[in-house]
C-alpha cells in the first residue's frame, strides 16, 4: 500500500522555528517508516521559505537513505529551488504536469513526480489526458475541519469509478481516511492512502 503524508505545521505548539524544526522531525520519522510520499502543503509559505522547509526535510529524507521522495504543493519555483523530488498540483492548476516536467528537464534536473488533485471523474480524465504521475481523489470519506463536516463524502463507489478512470494511474484515497476503512479503498481499487492527521503520530 503507497502512502502519502501530507504536512501541516499548525499541528505543532511553538512560535515559526518551533513549528519548522517539528514539521522536519516528523519528516525524519516519516522517512524511517518508509513512507512513500510526503507533500510539503504550507500554502501560506512563500516561495523562499518553502524552499528551506523543503531543504530541511530533504536532508532528513537522505540522513534516512530513505526511498522517500518530497513533493511541493503548488509552488514549482520552490520545487526546483531546493531540488524536490517533484510537485503536487490543485485540481484546474494553470500549471500543467508537462509544464513542470520541462522545467526540471531545462534545469538539468531528475524527471520529477506529478500529482494531481481531483474530486470529479472530469477531473481524472484531464489527469489522465495531462499525464499525471499519480491521482489523489478526495473527499472520500468527507472533510471535517474542527471536528466540523465541511465536504460531504464521496464514497468508496466514487472512489472506485475513479480508479477506473484513471487506470493506468495510481489513486490515492484521501478525505476521512483512517486505518481501520484504508482496506476499503484498496477493494475499491486505490493504489494507496493520503491524509494529513492520519500520518502525524
Amino acid at each position: 500500500m503507497f502512502r502519502c503524508a501530507i504536512t501541516d505545521r499548525t499541528l505543532f505548539p511553538g512560535d515559526e522555528s518551533q513549528r519548522h524544526a517539528a514539521l522536519v522531525q516528523q519528516a525524519t520519522l516519516w522517512a524511517r517508516r518508509g513512507i512513500d510520499l510526503i507533500q510539503l502543503r504550507e500554502k501560506d509559505l512563500l516561495a523562499a521559505d518553502l524552499a528551506d522547509l523543503a531543504n530541511g526535510i530533504l536532508a532528513a529524507i537522505a540522513a534516512e537513505s530513505s526511498p522517500t521522495r518530497l513533493l511541493i504543493n503548488r509552488s514549482l519555483q520552490a520545487a526546483v529551488e531546493s531540488r524536490a523530488h517533484g510537485v503536487h498540483l490543485p485540481a484546474h492548476s494553470p500549471l500543467l504536469p508537462g509544464h513542470v516536467r520541462r522545467r526540471y528537464a531545462s534545469l538539468g534536473l531528475p524527471a520529477p513526480i506529478v500529482t494531481v488533485s481531483c474530486h470529479t471523474l472530469a477531473e481524472i480524465q484531464i489527469a489522465r489526458r495531462n499525464r499525471a504521475d499519480a491521482v489523489l481523489f478526495a473527499p472520500v470519506f468527507g472533510k471535517s475541519i474542527s471536528g466540523q463536516l465541511v465536504t460531504p463524502a464521496a464514497g468508496l463507489e466514487a472512489l472506485h469509478e475513479a480508479c477506473l478512470a484513471a487506470d493506468p494511474i495510481p489513486v490515492y484515497a484521501l478525505g476521512g481516511i483512517t486505518e481501520e476503512n484504508a482496506p476499503q479503498c484498496l477493494a475499491a481499487g486505490a493504489k494507496g492512502i493520503a491524509g494529513i492527521r492520519l500520518f502525524h503520530k
